[in-house]
């Protein structure tokens, strides 16, 4: 491939031989890496026409390219790049170095920003990588028939600007999937779809909230939480979470006029308790009594392995004052960075404004794909055979840790989610034991760094969703390697 074509060509100026400025040209872009090796140059009468100069200028200039190795003639094909140029780049002529200027002045906030990728999930498979699912051969099928059938369709509205809410085919599947499985009171223009769960609380965080104002957050908890509420300036109340989740009691007294409370009662982030009804009832009450917002996180809500389906925090407030978050990425896939969040209807409008001002719309395509795949029954089979496959990756992960690692670790199994979290006995530090883990090829987070004011417990996070159950005993016969 060679990206010529689009290389930005200037005319000669006057003053200096045509056949010289050409050759100088070309071969700039050839040091500058623009024009790689073996990629193909334009045509002599393609250029000429481009610069505005005779044909035969440029063919001497390509002559000269070619005499000195920069070039290769391939007959009947055209003019390239020499596939080797090692005996050419050092003869670069010495040109005077430009001026250096100062470096600009970075803003305050670069370092914070800059770091938070350092804990991001890795993109390669590496064994308990939490956030990672599998699609079975079924699912990658129909996902192809639904890719294949939205392609057949397409039509002048995919290749335009749409909605910035989103597709009203896809807000409507929407709102009939939640309003079925989770227990969401919805309507459809209630739902604005996103790029993944992230993307609408980062949403709610600069409609909801100002500089100075108070918010509960879990402690432990979702660390890009924290840091999008950072970002927008606002002040992180750390609320305690215990085996029913987050204490309400403890929230109020520390803020009681708090702004809003983000939280994840169907699977805590990251201790994967479930909130008791008893709490979620008083949280309810303290937003209604204080004005203030909620916004549920339900990111792995489809997960659930044990007992009856959790209802929504949002079905139990009515959607009065409660802004609820799904995402596809984690039902579906991480790579299709689709999600969605139902407004109460006094934010729609709002919602749905700071959404285009954030990227505009969502991916017409995308959109009709995964529209596809749910109108066709795919999503709903998908999502059982993998409560049934993850169940099992859940309890083979826990069998091989009770088994190889059952005198250093105290297993928490979830009924719901992801991940499980195993409890360090010895009283030695999680982040020295992810450092092992690392490097023994297993990913294993330690959990300390996600508290705030509580006392941190020293525990690993590992994923389970991402790996078949075959898998499990290798991965921790090497995270026992590593524990020792």
């Amino acid at each position: 491939m060679s990206w010529a074509d689009v290389y930005p060509w200037s005319a000669p100026e006057a003053g200096r031989p045509v056949i010289r400025q050409v050759y100088d040209q070309v071969r700039r872009a050839i040091h500058a890496g623009a024009l790689k090796p073996g990629g193909r140059l334009p045509s002599s009468r393609d250029l000429a026409l481009r610069l505005g100069v005779a044909r035969a200028s440029v063919v001497a200039a390509y002559d000269q390219l070619l005499a000195e190795g920069y070039a290769q003639g391939r007959t009947g094909s055209g003019t390239y790049v020499s596939d080797d140029l090692s005996g050419v780049l050092d003869l670069k002529a010495a040109e005077p170095e430009p001026e250096v200027a100062a470096p600009p002045a970075l803003p305050d906030r670069v370092s914070e920003f800059a770091g938070i990728t350092a804990r991001a999930p890795l993109s390669d498979p590496q064994t308990f990588s939490n956030g990672r699912t599998l699609m079975d051969a079924r699912a990658q099928d129909a996902w192809s028939v639904s890719t294949r059938r939205a392609l057949r369709t397409l039509s002048p509205a995919h290749f335009g600007y749409s909605e910035p809410a989103g597709d009203p085919r896809l807000r409507e599947a929407i709102a009939d999937y939640l309003r079925a499985a989770r227990g969401v009171v919805c309507e459809p223009e209630q739902v604005i779809v996103t790029a993944g769960a992230q993307h609408a609380v980062d949403l709610a965080v600069r409609l909801l909230l100002k500089p100075g104002d108070r918010v509960w957050l879990e402690d432990p908890g979702y660390a890009n939480t924290w840091q999008a509420l950072l970002a927008a300036g606002a002040q992180g109340v750390a609320v305690p979470v215990d085996r029913s989740g987050l204490v309400v009691q403890a929230g109020i007294a520390a803020a009681p006029d708090a702004r809003a409370c983000f939280v994840t009662p169907s699977h805590q982030f990251p201790l994967g308790v479930a909130m008791s009804m008893g709490r979620r009832l008083e949280l309810v009450a303290w937003a209604r009594q204080s004005g203030a917002w909620i916004v549920e996180d339900d990111y792995a809500s489809e997960f659930r392995y044990e007992g009856a389906p959790l209802a929504s925090l949002q079905g139990l407030d009515g959607g009065e004052r409660t802004i609820y978050v799904g995402t596809f990425n984690k039902s579906l896939f991480p790579g299709l960075r689709l999600g969605y969040l139902v407004a109460p209807k006094p934010l729609m409008a709002a919602f749905a404004g700071l959404r285009r001002l954030a990227d505009r719309q969502p991916p017409t395509l995308t959109q009709a794909i995964t529209l596809d795949f749910m109108e066709s029954g795919q999503f709903a089979a998908h999502i059982r055979r993998r409560r049934l496959a993850y169940k099992a990756q859940r309890d083979a992960l826990a069998e091989a840790l009770g088994r190889r690692l059952g005198h250093v670790l105290e297993v928490d199994v979830p009924d719901q989610g992801m991940h499980l979290i195993a409890y360090l006995k010895d009283g030695r530090s999680d982040l020295e034991v992810e450092g092992a883990a690392l490097r023994n090829g297993v990913l294993a987070r330690g959990i300390s760094p996600l508290y705030h004011r509580a006392e941190p417990r020293q525990g690993l996070l590992l994923g389970f969703t991402g790996f078949p159950a075959r898998a499990m005993d290798a991965g921790v016969a090497k995270l026992a390697a590593a524990i020792g």
